[in-house]
C-alpha cells in the first residue's frame, strides 16, 4: 500500500484523483476513501487541504458513478418483489425536491459506507443529478474535516482494525447485510402508513 501512495503521490493531485476513482469504483475490499486521502496528505503535508478535498471528492464521485452503473446490471438477478419494492422508494425520492441531494449529502458527509448507497441506487435504477451533487458536497466537507485532524482520526481507526484485511471484510460484510435489509423493507407500507413490515426474503435468481 505504501508503494501505491509513493507512486501516485509523485503525480501530485492528478495521481490522487486517479486513486480515488479506483477506490470508489470498487464495491468491496477497499479502505474508506478518507483514509486514502488522509494518508496522501500525511505523506506530503505541502498539499493544500481544500484543493486536495475537492480533487478527492471529484474522483470519489466519478468512481461512485461507475459503481452505480455496474450495480444496475445485477438488478436482473433480483426477484420481482424486491424490484418493485426498491422502485417504490425510488419513486418516493423522485417526488421529493431534494430527496436525492439530501440522502447523498448525508452519506458523503458522514462515515456511512457510500458503496452501499450507490449499489442501492444502481439496483433502483435511480436517475438524478442530485445524487452526485449532494455526494460531492458531502465528500468535500468530510474530507476537509478528516484531513485537517489527520493523525488524531487516522491512528485510532487503524488500531481498531490492526488486521487491515479483516477490518475491510467486516465492513463489506456489514454493507451486504444492510443492502439485504434495505431491500426487504416494505417501503410502500412504511411510506403510506408509517408501519414497518418486511418482504419475505427470497434467494436471488443466479
Amino acid at each position: 500500500m505504501a508503494d501505491i501512495f509513493e507512486i501516485f503521490g509523485e503525480l501530485s493531485y492528478f495521481g490522487i484523483f486517479l486513486v480515488l476513482i479506483g477506490v470508489n469504483v470498487s464495491p468491496i475490499l477497499m479502505p474508506p476513501s478518507w483514509i486514502v486521502l488522509t494518508s496522501f496528505y500525511l505523506l506530503d503535508p505541502n498539499l493544500n487541504i481544500v484543493l486536495l478535498s475537492i480533487v478527492g471528492a471529484t474522483g470519489a464521485t466519478i468512481g461512485r458513478f461507475f459503481l452505480k452503473k455496474i450495480s444496475g446490471f445485477f438488478r436482473k438477478f433480483m426477484g420481482e418483489e424486491q424490484k418493485s419494492n426498491l422502485d417504490i422508494i425510488g419513486n418516493y425520492l423522485n417526488r421529493k425536491k431534494f430527496g436525492y441531494v439530501i440522502t447523498s449529502f448525508l452519506f458523503g458527509a458522514t462515515p456511512l459506507p457510500s458503496n452501499i448507497l450507490f449499489i442501492t441506487y444502481g439496483l433502483m435504477r435511480a436517475k438524478s443529478v442530485g445524487i452526485y451533487i449532494g455526494f460531492w458536497f458531502g465528500r468535500v466537507f468530510s474530507y476537509i474535516v478528516m484531513i485537517y485532524f489527520g493523525n488524531a482520526v487516522l491512528k485510532p481507526f487503524i488500531e481498531i482494525f490492526e488486521d487491515r484485511l479483516t477490518g475491510i471484510l467486516l465492513v463489506d460484510l456489514g454493507g451486504i447485510v444492510v443492502i439485504i435489509f434495505f431491500a426487504s423493507i416494505n417501503w410502500s407500507l412504511l411510506i403510506t402508513k408509517r408501519k414497518l413490515k418486511f418482504v419475505k426474503p427470497k434467494l436471488w435468481r443466479f
